[in-house]
């Protein structure tokens, strides 16, 4: 008779302290409801479309918002994720001894982890209440926006978002916080 495997759930407070102390050191790993993640390779291609999505959020930000890319969020006390981009408000030298713990938008460059992104990270950043959510598909060259986030039973992290709007050129994309502000939808794909 075989022992049922246990995972370990890791706490966010564990995990940062295992990073300051350089165990993960040049590692892809994002802590995600409690379990160690490797994220998605960066290539060239996707390295090129984050780029290339960080010029045009800032664009269109006004003065007090910054762009973080690739860059830990602390969204609860089992989960830091690293979303490809996330706009927030403040100056770089507000998050000197926190990351941001409610990005105003979050972004995901997805390719290999389009179905992890759609599933699992957007459960997670609706139940964190992240307003806005977008994930650039590369797979059907389309804008993903997802908003109105809400209990769902049946989601990975038992949330999500209620509405997905799927976005293709010449289409634009107003960031909730940012009111007024429009992105072209062909400056977000490659």
């Amino acid at each position: 008779m075989q022992t049922p495997l246990t995972l370990r759930r890791w706490q966010r407070a564990e995990y940062e302290h295992l990073v300051g102390l350089g165990v993960f050191q040049g590692e892809p790993i994002e802590l995600i409801g409690g379990q160690l993640v490797v994220a998605e390779p960066q290539g060239a291609y996707h390295a090129s479309v984050i780029t290339k999505v960080d010029y045009a959020l800032r664009a269109v930000l006004p003065a007090g918002w910054i762009v973080r890319l690739q860059s830990p969020v602390s969204l609860d006390e089992e989960s830091a994720p690293e979303p490809d981009l996330v706009a927030v408000p403040g100056h770089p030298g507000d998050y000197r001894e926190s990351h941001p713990t409610l990005p105003s938008l979050a972004v995901e460059v997805a390719e290999s982890s389009l179905d992890f992104d759609r599933a699992h990270k957007g459960s997670l950043y609706a139940r964190a209440g992240i307003p806005d959510y977008w994930i650039v598909n590369l797979v059907d060259g389309v804008v993903e926006v997802y908003r109105d986030p809400g209990p769902d039973e049946s989601a990975a992290f038992g949330w999500r978002y209620r509405s997905v709007t799927r976005l293709v050129p010449p289409a634009t994309v107003e960031p909730l916080a940012l009111g007024g502000q429009r992105i072209a939808v062909a400056d977000l794909l490659p």
